[in-house]
């Protein structure tokens, strides 16, 4: 068995703005409200390595893991998977922007599957993973349109 979640959500910004604010890693502390830092380890032409290191959970637990991330701003998709999967067995995630008349649809679709041996299983992650990502969304859909209103006229690129 493996996990598989899609989230997606509307913004109501310019592209660009979208995908500046959402692809500066070193902002991530800033825009997520789960991270307390990222870390970049390294830069090879639109890839990042970088750690990312969430807030302490319930429990006072601290979880840490390195992230490989690629880019691609033509075809407004991003690729990414863990290089340190903790508990679980494989995590790929991949991020699609597209245009539309009332703004940018972002998505997330996550495929993973977790240890054997796993706190969790397959099943409560994907659910954990749909409740996060939906209150991740909104947060950064809020942001982001709260910049887009400060500078309405921010240059588009296209």
């Amino acid at each position: 068995m493996s996990g598989h979640t899609d989230n997606s959500i509307t913004i109501e910004a310019p592209l660009d703005l979208v995908w500046d604010i959402t692809n500066d890693i070193e902002n991530w502390p800033r825009l997520f409200s789960e991270y307390a830092s990222v870390d970049v380890l390294s830069r090879e032409g639109d890839t990042t390595t970088f750690r990312l290191t969430m807030h302490p959970d319930d429990n006072g637990k601290v979880w840490s893991w390195v992230s490989e991330r690629t880019v691609d701003r033509e075809a407004r998709s991003v690729r990414a998977h863990r290089v340190e999967t903790g508990p679980f067995a494989h995590m790929n995630i991949r991020w699609e922007y597209a245009e539309l008349p009332d703004g940018v649809r972002m998505r997330w679709v996550q495929d993973f599957a977790m240890k054997p041996d796993a706190p969790v299983d397959d099943a409560w992650m994907t659910d954990n993973i749909n409740r996060n990502s939906r209150t991740q969304m909104a947060l950064i859909r809020d942001r982001i349109e709260q910049v887009a209103r400060e500078r309405p006229h921010a240059p588009v690129r296209g």
